[in-house]
């Protein structure tokens, strides 16, 4: 009497191999899963579409209406005149407008160069010496990132003035030739403007980098210190190439706020004297809302948009090189 081949009627085959009926069970599953997460990923569209609606009514929808309108000439009551690239060439050919561009340059220094190289300092300071008094330290370098920005303009606008704080202290000294009207000089504006920016931005960077360097691990440090690093050597071989991608966030956002920089300016000098301390926003603002231009001001937003976005993407292509 023959025997039936059992791995066969069971649906094995000898040795272990998939049979058919295993891959459409297999199959199966997969489709199943697969529609399940069709399912769940409609059902997440479905609750981010109000807020996709929202952020396209309030950014995008203006965004276009702002390109759009920088190829007209229009001063927001009268019918537009369109103009093509005239309001862009504008921008960089007219002496007012193109002076922005240098004073952001200057301010560049102030908002992001001195910051980052004072926190670098000042994080080097703290991780390394741990003494007492460094959280007192920490908050009043950070207290201007809890003030607003016109609080910290009128407090800097009574320091600088001809009777303030700064040119009473030289006088008391006896330096009365170096007591000037800070916000009126046309040499001194800008560094004065800029020396604020320096103050708000400093805490931030630096609050940055502490926290940054505190999650360094110490054999790193004590490896550069078996191999006879001092100080200077141990910041320069561990501390900044831990902390690269803090700089990377801290110069994205110290650089495009001199790019926007308008509170400050427009509270403290209005851009002047003459326009010694215009920055691109505050022309912009002017050129909106002081002498209508409302094609002129599209023009120069979407100019300072490209810029900030080409700077952060730079800035994150760098950074994230070995």
């Amino acid at each position: 009497m023959a025997i039936p081949d059992l791995g066969v009627a069971t649906g094995h085959r000898p040795g272990g191999d998939t049979t058919a009926t295993e891959l459409i069970v297999t199959g199966g599953k997969r489709r199943r899963t697969s529609r399940a997460r069709r399912r769940s990923r409609r059902a997440g569209l479905l609750f981010a579409l109000p807020g996709l609606a929202l952020y396209a009514g309030v950014v995008l929808w203006p965004m276009v209406q702002s390109i759009q309108y920088s190829f007209y000439k229009w001063d927001g009551v009268s019918a537009s005149v369109w103009v093509g690239f005239q309001n862009y060439i504008n921008f960089f050919t007219d002496p007012v407008l193109r002076s922005t561009l240098g004073n952001v340059l200057v301010l560049l220094m102030f908002f992001a160069v001195l910051p980052i190289a004072l926190g670098l300092f000042s994080a080097a300071l703290i991780t390394r010496s741990r003494q007492p008094g460094m959280a007192v330290y920490r908050w009043i370098f950070f207290l201007p990132q809890v003030l607003t920005s016109v609080v910290t303009a009128l407090l800097f606008k009574r320091m600088y003035a001809p009777e303030g704080p700064i040119n009473e202290a030289l006088r008391a000294v006896g330096l009365d030739v170096l007591a000037k009207n800070w916000l009126g000089d046309f040499t001194w504006a800008l560094p004065a403007v800029g020396v604020i920016g320096t103050w708000v931005t400093f805490g931030f960077c630096m609050v940055l980098f502490i926290s940054g360097a505190s999650s360094i691990s110490t054999d790193l440090y004590e490896a550069a210190r078996m191999d006879g690093a001092g100080p200077i050597r141990e910041f320069v071989s561990v501390t900044l190439p831990g902390l690269r991608g803090q700089i990377a966030v801290a110069l994205t956002l110290t650089i495009t706020a001199a790019l926007r920089a308008f509170d400050l300016i427009w509270i403290t000098t209005r851009g002047g004297p003459g326009t010694s301390t215009q920055t691109p926003a505050v022309a912009l603002y002017k050129a909106a809302f002081v002498n209508p231009n409302v094609g002129q001001a599209a023009a120069i937003g979407v100019v300072m948009a490209v810029l900030c976005l080409a700077i952060a993407l730079i800035i994150t292509r760098v950074s994230e090189r070995e």
